[in-house]
């Protein structure tokens, strides 16, 4: 239930937003056809007489006004001659006006297919702490679906709009904007300066490290993962760029990425068999359900082990499981991704 309700927020924030745009591009037309309602009307307030009518208000005189460009008739015919001209060229104007603006105005505004790329930027634009995922390709598709999963809200990227997996994803209520991420205002359509993270997932290490890039100039703070082939530039790049990169090998998988884009913390992903395993930092949050936790007990909780524990600098790569965790603890785990998710929803704080 709530999270109807939420899509169906999300969807009116959207359809005012697409409003407000449709408004921008048609304000000529509608101001015009606004202001000869308003003008005919104080003309006919002025000069308007008849016999079967005493006092013509100027309201009455904007609704008659009104009436005539749809061919109503509200007041009788004028008998001044030039208000009886008026009375057929208001009509013809009315016409002229709705057809250069506002019947387009109401076809675009409730056809959404028509306007289909701009309203997947509408629809995004109400996303906030989002993931981003620049590439809709079969890796992206799966990234995306693990996401999903996670609860995570997602916003795509993809150049090519009739890609194999774009209607698919766009299935799962996830906007898809049309475009080049290596274009700013593509990136920022997507809501990159209010996402927790961005994916790049397309077939070219470069492309990849530019959508990165880019993505760091609009926001200088957000999470970046890449996927990247050669194994020694993923490395290079992690260091020069301060990139949490995730490479492409036969081991890593889509739940690999999803997760390194997830407030975890993951450093490396690998299977062992059929079991994704991953290396995770994270520092304990003041005032979560692992601060006052024994490390004994989370690691029985939780089937997980620490592998790394600092404290104002002094690290011990051996925890004793009679420590106890405090805020500003910065522990190293190696766990499956679901068990990655839980010791992430406990390091929030209570509330």
């Amino acid at each position: 239930m709530a999270s109807n309700q939420h899509h169906w927020k999300r969807y009116l924030l959207a359809y005012w937003r697409d409003v407000r745009v449709l408004l921008r591009q048609f304000y000529i037309p509608l101001l015009l056809f606004m202001g000869s309602v308003l003008l005919g009307g104080l003309f006919f307030d002025l000069l308007y007489t008849h016999a079967d009518i005493q006092d013509l208000t100027y309201m009455e005189a904007v609704y008659a006004v009104f009436t005539m460009t749809f061919f109503g008739q509200s007041i009788p015919f004028p008998q001044e001659w030039y208000l009886q001209v008026f009375f057929f060229v208001m009509p013809l104007l009315g016409l002229i006006l709705m057809a250069q603006g506002l019947i387009n105005f109401g076809v675009m505004l409730f056809n959404k297919a028509a306007r289909e790329d701009e309203w997947q930027v509408a629809i995004a634009s109400t996303y906030k702490d989002h993931i981003v995922i620049a590439g809709m390709g079969r890796l992206g598709f799966r990234i995306c679906q693990q996401l999903l999963s996670f609860g995570e809200d997602v916003v795509g990227v993809e150049i090519n709009p009739q890609g194999e997996f774009v209607r698919r994803v766009m299935a799962e209520k996830v906007p898809v904007i049309e475009g080049n991420a290596t274009h700013p205002h593509v990136l920022e359509e997507a809501g990159v300066a209010r996402a927790n993270a961005i994916i790049t997932c397309t077939e070219d290490d470069l492309t990849n490290l530019e959508i990165g890039l880019v993505a760091r100039e609009i926001q200088a703070g957000i999470r970046v993962v890449l996927r990247m082939f050669d194994h020694d530039m993923a490395q290079k790049v992690a260091r020069g760029f301060n990139i949490s990169t995730a490479f492409s090998t036969s081991a890593l998988a889509a739940p690999a990425f999803a997760q390194a884009a997830t407030r975890s913390g993951i450093s490396y992903a690998f299977y062992v068999g059929d079991q994704l395993l991953n290396v995770s930092e994270l520092v304990v949050v003041a005032g979560s359900s692992l601060a006052g936790r024994t490390v004994h007990d989370l690691e029985g909780e939780l089937d997980f082990s620490m592998i790394l524990h600092n404290r104002g600098g002094q690290v011990d790569l051996h925890p004793g499981e009679d420590i106890v965790l405090q805020a500003g603890d910065q522990i190293c785990v190696f766990a499956t991704p679901e068990v990655l998710n839980r010791l992430n929803r406990l390091n929030r704080p209570a509330g």
